[in-house]
């Protein structure tokens, strides 16, 4: 019944505004990732706000002009005996693959949108202000107008991430997939951002920190910004975080390699490899060589 609703909203307003973009979700994960969809307020939502890629399959979305909200990737997800669906990481409390307006538990990276917004520009980011879950890359297609850029987090950093910030699930729940590095208690499944592990003020730029000139990258949101270069790393990110495109279809990839970023990344410069993962490969060798929290799956 839920299904039919979005469906029918969405014919609704087909005849209401014109098609603004296509999202094509693909999942290049070694196990299955259920995309969850939040629209935001006021915005037709989607033919689906939730449903399952297993490895190597796509899905696309169209999206109307005015369109907002986000997609992200939940892992780990099961159906317990009385039917109720839930994941280890992202889950979207409605007990549904579908997550009829349910927004992803952090840790979780996002790829957020809006459509046709300011001087007829799409906004678009990746934010891991809610932590990290799976690598994600959003790529433009087709843009005629803005940067155009491709944005994302290219790293699994479910086994680089500093130890008071690691989510761990037990390998008995883990199911048998495969998600990231193993430890002796488990999998590392998630990230959390510092604001989700310490819920200070400071780091969660709330009350007295609650504007950009009080609230600062910390040494954690420095960690995910020297991993990941443009996304966000904390609330204040923005000029290095967001991007604009008009008149574009968006490829969100989970788990993407880096020679997808390669072949589709506009970013003009003397090498053939993109900036994003040359600065993503070093960050990880300095880390490696640090030995700072590294995990070896072997």
């Amino acid at each position: 019944m839920t299904r039919v609703f979005f469906l029918l909203s969405f014919l609704l307003f087909s005849f209401l505004g014109a098609l603004a973009a296509t999202f094509m979700l693909t999942n290049n994960c070694e196990y299955t990732v259920w995309p969850g969809v939040l629209s935001g307020a006021g915005t037709a939502p989607l033919s689906s706000t939730g449903f399952a890629l297993h490895k190597g399959e796509s899905r696309s979305l169209k999206a109307l002009a005015g369109w907002s909200g986000r997609f992200w990737g939940r892992t780990l997800c099961t159906t317990d005996s009385s039917g109720k669906f839930s994941c280890a990481t992202g889950d979207c409390g409605s007990g549904r693959v579908e997550c009829s307006g349910g927004g992803g538990d952090p840790p979780a990276t996002l790829a957020e949108f809006t459509l046709d917004g300011s001087g007829g520009m799409d906004f678009y980011d990746v934010s891991l202000v809610d932590g990290f879950n799976l690598p994600m890359l959003v790529v433009p297609q087709g843009g005629s107008v803005g940067d155009c850029t491709s944005t994302g987090c290219l790293a699994d950093l479910n086994g680089l991430c500093p130890s008071d910030l690691k989510v761990v699930l037990s390998t008995s729940d883990a199911g048998g997939e495969y998600v990231a590095c193993k430890s002796a208690g488990g999998e590392y499944v998630a990230c959390k951002s510092a604001c989700e592990a310490f819920g200070s003020p400071q780091y969660c730029c709330s009350g007295a920190y609650g504007n950009p000139n009080t609230c600062k990258p910390s040494s954690y949101s420095q960690f995910f910004k020297n991993a990941c270069p443009r996304a966000y790393s904390y609330a204040f990110d923005d000029a290095t975080s967001t991007f604009t495109c008009a008149s574009a279809d968006y490829v969100i990839t989970f788990c993407p390699s880096t020679t997808s970023q390669k072949s589709s990344d506009p970013t003009p410069g003397a090498s053939n490899t993109p900036p994003l993962v040359l600065r993503t490969a070093a960050m990880l060798l300095r880390i490696s060589l640090a030995g700072l929290a590294l995990c070896l799956c072997l």
